[in-house]
């Protein structure tokens, strides 16, 4: 052997060494985990209590409480929006209790199969940590799984708060359910109980309106929708919003000068707040409700994220609620100008889990001073994490047999659809009729239809829809109010349609002129008008067609009450049919009669 092939043959069995000692070290590292990165010695282990199905809540979250550091505990109180973690990674090193999307926080493509995958990678991520709890993953579905392009898009609750109908709204809230879960996530942040007085405020269309008692009958069907289960386990989180008042602030009291009245003051006395905002919090509480999210709303000068009494004395002690206390997005840093102090103060009023929605590693790092200082009590950050891990456990996401997963064919599924169009039907208010103008009848000759909202699904669907502010067009599934009508005449009725109502060659006046305006899609403060009207092109609109109509009817899709008594006196009928969502054919089903109108309004919209 010469003594080139000596160095060849000692190399090669330097690397093969080398190697062998890599592959030891990587695996020992693999399998000490709880030696090396594990605070508390603790490393997740199926004979622990917490993962006994057949223990009891309370031990199983004792169980797993003792065994969590002070940064896994307060990990598990941070809600962040997904978008901010640039790192999916930081879920376990932060031990991230909660993720949420908010509208606009999709995967791209936005596909179902994309969304199921997104958030099973951040749920993987979670239980691959020291204890292994999983995150919560939350979504704004407040009229479907509407982040979801391919979703069923619901009427928003002001049209199911006109159907006055607690098991259609079950049956809502259970859909809802099966095509959230059908995406892995198990919270969703509805249903609104705030009792809207105020139409000029944004959100109204997201409230069942301005009845307290219908608010909390709807409210408390639409929670038990989302929640129950045939196994006992909950079925998805439910949220009840927003603690409380906000449907009362007062015009003009917006912390944000683009704003007129969204995140301003609620100027009312206790007693008020007590008798006329309460009490669907209460039916809330009494149906088992999950979570609750605290209002950006201000009460007696004092923001509610900070208002112990009404979260810690009212809520919880009063009330008896022992789910978890949600704040919304931003809400506690809006306390005061000094975020630790804003901190502070909301963690000590009852928030339990802070929608931040953004810097975690700021959260965490100072609510460990704040816990070192003295600031904030250990018990109530043990408070605070056990009433979540309470809520993971009630979800079975620790369980052996994990929650089963509807097949993605559920979302936006013909059955969901049928639904929807139900609840399309029974949300649809006769607000006027002359000379019995309705029904009409399947076989009239001549019909125009024209108008903002009579070819278009974003339109039709609202706010909340995709995008937060909603979309414009026909790109998502579904029916518009046109092709409904389309679909319902007999083959002889002669349809003609045109956006602006412009029917210059029509030399006779049609049989019946059909006119869908509306208010464009909208969102929150963005929202806020002084005076909800028609706008000045849908009025032009409804004059065109009324000159070219023996008979006018008005169709309104708004989430709101409109001021249109000044034109009323003009129109034989005239329709509320809120925001319908995707399912367009509804309103035709009863225009044309195959159904009467059953809607009754649920806020005051005066003619």
């Amino acid at each position: 052997m010469n003594n080139t092939n000596k160095v060849s043959i000692l190399v090669l069995t330097i690397l093969l060494v080398g190697t062998g000692a890599v592959f030891f070290i990587f695996n020992f590292l693999q399998k000490k985990p709880d030696k090396l990165i594990c605070k508390n010695g603790y490393f997740k282990d199926n004979n622990f209590a917490y993962f006994n199905e057949s223990l009891p809540i309370e031990t199983r979250v004792a169980d797993l409480l003792d065994k969590m550091t002070l940064e896994e505990k307060i990990g598990q109180m941070a809600l962040i929006e997904k978008n901010s973690i640039k790192n999916t990674m930081d879920v376990a090193s932060y031990n991230l209790g909660a993720v949420l999307s908010g509208f606009g926080g999709k995967p791209e493509p936005n596909t179902p199969q994309a969304w199921l995958a997104m958030v099973q990678k951040f749920k993987s991520v979670s239980q691959d940590t020291c204890l292994g709890i999983p995150i919560l993953y939350g979504a704004d579905a407040i009229h479907g799984h509407s982040n979801v392009h391919g979703a069923t898009i619901f009427p928003h609750f002001i049209g199911l708060g006109a159907s006055h109908n607690s098991d259609l709204v079950y049956q809502v809230a259970q859909a809802t359910t099966e095509e959230m879960r059908a995406t892995d996530i198990y919270w969703g942040f509805s249903p609104t109980l705030d009792v809207a007085l105020d139409n000029r405020w944004g959100r109204m269309y997201e409230t069942f309106g301005s009845d307290t008692d219908n608010v909390s009958k709807l409210g408390q069907a639409y929670i038990e929708g989302l929640q129950n289960n045939s196994d006992g386990k909950l079925a998805m989180l439910a949220t009840a919003k927003h603690f409380v008042g906000l449907g009362a602030m007062t015009w003009g009291t917006s912390i944000n000068k683009d704003y007129s009245i969204d995140q301003g003051t609620t100027n009312i006395n206790e007693k008020v707040l007590r008798a006329t905002h309460l009490p669907p919090f209460q039916k809330a509480i009494e149906s088992g409700v999950a979570s609750v999210m605290i209002g950006l709303n201000t009460w007696q000068g004092e923001k509610l994220s900070a208002n112990s009494y009404l979260i810690n004395d009212v809520l919880k002690k009063e009330l008896g609620f022992d789910g978890f206390v949600v704040s919304d997005w931003y809400g506690v840093y809006e306390i005061s100008p000094d975020k630790y102090k804003s901190l502070i103060k909301s963690i000590n009023a009852g928030v339990d889990m802070v929608m931040l929605p953004f810097n975690y590693k700021f959260f965490i790092s100072n609510i460990v001073k704040a816990v070192n200082s003295g600031d904030i009590s250990e018990a109530k950050i043990n408070d605070a994490v056990a009433r979540i891990l309470k809520a993971k456990f009630k979800l079975g996401l620790f369980d052996k047999n994990q929650p089963l997963i509807p097949d993605l064919s559920v979302i936006g599924s013909d059955t969901h659809r049928e639904l929807a169009r139900q609840a399309v039907r029974e949300s649809l208010v006769l607000l006027k009729d002359n000379n019995k103008t309705l029904p009409l009848n399947k076989n009239t000759k001549t019909i125009l239809i024209a108008g903002s909202a009579a070819n278009n699904l974003g339109v039709q669907s609202g706010g909340w829809t995709v995008e937060w502010q909603g979309i414009d067009g026909n790109w998502i599934p579904g029916t518009t109010i046109l092709d409904g009508i389309k679909k319902s005449v007999s083959k002889n009725t002669i349809i003609d349609y045109n956006l602006d109502g412009n029917f210059e060659t029509q030399t006779t006046q049609a049989d019946i002129g059909i006119a869908v305006v509306g208010e464009k899609p909208y969102a929150e403060g963005w929202g806020d008008e002084a005076n909800p009207s028609l706008s000045n092109e849908d009025l032009a609109t409804i004059n065109n067609l009324r000159q070219k109509s023996k008979k006018l009817i008005v169709v309104i899709v708004s989430g709101r009450p409109l001021n249109i008594k000044n034109y009323a006196m003009n129109w034989d009928a005239i329709v509320a049919a809120w925001l319908p969502g995707t399912e367009g054919q509804g309103v035709a089903d009863v225009l044309f009669g195959d159904y009467t109108f059953k809607g009754k309004l649920p806020v005051e919209w005066k003619l």
